[in-house]
């Protein structure tokens, strides 16, 4: 199959490696990541020269107005897309802009597909993400094959766009409160006296065990701050989840705290680094940091 895949940065050329093992045809148009050398793919110059060679255009892109421009802008997707193609959105946006964007490519016969992921860089390069996907079930039929090449939790939240983009919001809002407490935490258990390391150790054998404790548990006490995911993503997530309760009515009153934390490490030249850093926040308001090691 002849597969458009745009944007190929951390998350989307290792998703792309994938496709390409599972014996499928790549096109693509680069933005601002150029094509890594082990990826086999076309080079074409515009979105909607992609989409008129491809049978499922594939997008992963940062923010908002980076999926706009590449599905509504000048030499955009909608241009060129087939009639009888679909559009996956991988990207993680806005679910009222994405019932925009998939209006208007469902206006030219397209199907469309909203299916953000879960699992970062790890879980692109070992084909295992989370993908949370909203549409019409024979869109999301048709796309499941490939999905499956790039991911192993895939669910179809619901068959209205932008039903996948709301469920990311949710697993943004666990992860970044999952992170925070993790944070406040070991910065009180090393504030205290005690060892960070051998507290986590301990934890990870009891009810407060998880997943973001044991991975981003670990990047904390070694400094293991290179991005994963990073800051500046987390807080567009979550400042799509603030917009879109506001807009609801929704009080997200923990989740706010947190956003003002990844603010502040933002605000201190950290938006690069990975969310778990948000733990230097907690750290410079307890003037301790809990651990000097340098991975």
């Amino acid at each position: 199959m002849k597969i458009g895949f745009i944007g190929l940065g951390v998350m989307g050329a290792p998703m792309a490696r994938n496709l390409a093992a599972g014996g499928h045809a790549l096109l693509t148009s680069l933005n601002r990541s150029p094509l890594p050398d082990d990826l086999p793919a076309e080079v074409l110059d515009s979105a909607a020269d992609v989409a008129r060679q491809s049978e499922i255009i594939i997008t992963m892109l940062p923010d908002t107005p980076d999926v706009e421009e590449v599905m509504l802008g000048e030499g955009g997707i909608v241009e060129g897309v087939q009639s009888t193609a679909l559009v996956i959105d991988m990207s993680s946006i806005s679910p009222i802009a994405t019932e925009e964007f998939a209006r208007a490519i469902r206006e030219t016969g397209a199907g469309y597909i909203d299916a953000p992921v879960s699992g970062g860089e790890v879980g692109a390069k070992a084909a295992s993400l989370t993908i949370m996907a909203g549409g019409a079930e024979q869109d999301f039929q048709r796309a499941l094959p490939i999905m499956q090449l790039m991911g192993k939790n895939i669910t179809l939240v619901g068959t209205a766009n932008g039903s996948g983009q709301t469920c990311k919001i949710a697993n943004q809002i666990i992860v970044a409160l999952n992170i925070e407490a993790v944070s406040e935490a070991l910065v009180f258990a090393a504030k205290a006296g005690c060892d960070p390391a051998k507290v986590r150790e301990a934890l990870l054998g009891g009810f407060a065990s998880s997943r973001v404790l044991d991975v981003h548990g670990e990047r904390m006490i070694s400094r293991s701050f290179a991005p994963g995911f990073r800051i500046g993503l987390h807080q567009k997530d979550l400042g799509l989840a603030l917009d879109s309760a506001r807009k609801l009515g929704v009080a997200l009153p923990n989740t706010a705290t947190t956003q003002e934390l990844l603010n502040a490490c933002s605000a201190r030249g950290g938006a690069g680094k990975d969310h778990s850093a948000l733990i230097e926040a907690l750290e410079l308001l307890a003037n301790n940091a809990i651990s000097t090691e340098k991975a």
